[in-house]
């Protein structure tokens, strides 16, 4: 036990120093390695490039004429790492950032990037009474903006009229467009219709189809699955035998497709593309998420996704997983919703400040590409993802060093979680060092805890597919 207590102990004293030396990058040490550094105002992003010598006058005069007022914005999720790195986002612009979670102990409770999360109930089963709750929180809170930041925006795009009746204020996709992406069958349906490259694939309904495939390896998807919940991979034959999913809306096959993974991050207003960024995933963490990423120049890919939301009349945040195979991009998901904007804005795409504009019924100008070859990182997200994939306390504690000392993943790259002195976020990480370290697999309380509070069940997703009348 005593040598646990002294792992726990080192691992908790390496965690608050790879902290600590985020923040003092941050504040200004990140320009000795020739990065960009970051600052916000109240109207977006002030950007001093070591070796440009751009003034703080120079970046305001640039930004003129483009500013945001500050406003109190309501993320309609707490749980996610994209409402965490959104938060820090608006909250060093100049934003008030609340959210909303049954969870009082999220993601982001832990930064004083949020002022306060508001209990709701869980979104999965329920999106019409968590959408209720959601408007009653707006209109006593005096928001001007509700910024669907996770799968609420399903629900809310299905009540995009009546909040709109409400006064409040969101961006979100038409319904019939949504419902042709929010599911996995759907989307593959969408994309075959629209000549868009996927792995080769099939709709499993019966015994036959499920006797006709013959692609392994291969993954089988549920229509309805978030964070790799709903995926399970076939190896070959024996793993189709016996079926542990209903498949009574049809079961996703898709054969496997080497290569990287690629986040494909993008904002439409009214089907015209305005913003665009790709980076690709260079280290794995907990449930398949990203550690670790790297900014890409993808110009086909840009493309493909500029006709996808075309085709739909897309408005707003739209995102995809890309695999980078030997013939070239394929799609395996689609996601109706922004996902983790913080590499697009070290690359200079700030992926916000068009949300919340065309939340605030702007126009917002279309954004130059973004600079690619950032690097960034999640050391939470690497901390779990160490424990998930060895189980061996040695592992997340390399991890730890690695940080430290910026070796492996971690040279020339950035912090996206704790860009700053956070300590309530700095906790969070000792927290999961210090729990992964005494037992490993504690990473499955921290990880599956967020998923289970936004995501979309496949019942909820039946709710909403059959509302009519009800009203906020």
């Amino acid at each position: 036990m005593d040598g646990v207590e002294k792992a726990v102990e080192v691992c908790v004293s390496y965690a608050w120093s790879v902290v600590v030396e985020a923040a003092c990058g941050f504040a200004g040490g990140e320009a000795q390695d020739g990065g960009a550094y970051e600052t916000f105002g109240a109207g977006g992003l002030l950007r001093v490039e070591s070796g440009l010598e751009q003034s703080g006058a120079d970046a305001v005069a640039h930004l003129a004429g483009n500013r945001e007022v500050a406003m109190r914005i309501l993320l309609s999720d707490g749980s996610g790492l994209t409402s965490r790195q959104c938060a820090t986002v608006l909250s060093r612009a100049g934003h008030v950032v609340e959210t909303l979670s049954p969870d009082p102990l999220c993601i982001c409770a832990f930064t004083r990037h949020v002022r306060r999360i508001h209990r709701v109930p869980a979104f999965g089963d329920d999106p019409f009474g968590w959408l209720e709750a959601a408007v009653a929180v707006y209109t006593t809170g005096a928001f001007d903006v509700l910024l669907p930041t996770q799968e609420q925006v399903a629900v809310l795009s299905r009540a995009a009229d009546r909040l709109r009746g409400r006064g409040v204020a969101t961006v979100v996709p038409p319904f019939s467009a949504l419902a042709m992406v929010q599911d996995k069958v759907s989307a593959f349906t969408t994309l075959a219709r629209l000549g868009l490259p996927q792995p080769p694939s099939a709709v499993i309904t019966n015994a036959q189809e499920w006797a006709a495939w013959d692609g392994f390896p291969a993954y089988l998807k549920t229509p309805i699955g978030t964070a790799t919940s709903g995926v399970r991979r076939l190896d070959g034959p024996a793993d189709l035998s016996d079926p542990s999913w209903p498949a009574e809306d049809g079961l996703l096959v898709q054969r496997e497709v080497p290569g990287p993974l690629v986040m494909v991050q993008s904002v439409f207003a009214a089907g015209e593309l305005v913003a665009f960024h790709a980076c690709v995933r260079t280290g794995e963490g907990a449930r398949g998420g990203a550690s670790h990423k790297r900014g890409i120049k993808l110009p086909t890919v840009r493309e493909h996704v500029r006709a996808l939301g075309g085709a739909l009349g897309w408005h707003g945040a739209l995102s995809a997983d890309v695999i980078l195979g030997e013939q070239g991009p394929v799609f395996i998901d689609i996601n109706p919703r922004l996902i983790e904007p913080v590499n697009a804005l070290l690359s200079r795409v700030n992926l916000l400040t068009p949300l919340l504009q065309l939340a605030r019924g702007r126009v917002p100008a279309s954004l130059p590409p973004a600079t690619p070859g950032v690097a960034t990182h999640q050391l939470l997200m690497a901390v779990l993802g160490a424990a998930q994939r060895s189980g061996r306390r040695r592992t997340v504690l390399s991890e730890l060093v690695a940080a430290a000392l910026h070796r492996h993943g971690y040279a020339g790259s950035r912090e996206e979680l704790t860009p700053g002195f956070d300590p309530r976020s700095a906790l969070l990480l000792a927290l999961a060092t210090g729990a992964t370290l005494a037992r490993p697999a504690a990473w499955q309380w921290f990880a599956s805890g967020s998923v289970a509070a936004y995501a979309l069940s496949p019942t909820g997703w039946r709710h909403i597919l059959e509302h009519h009348s009800a009203k906020p």
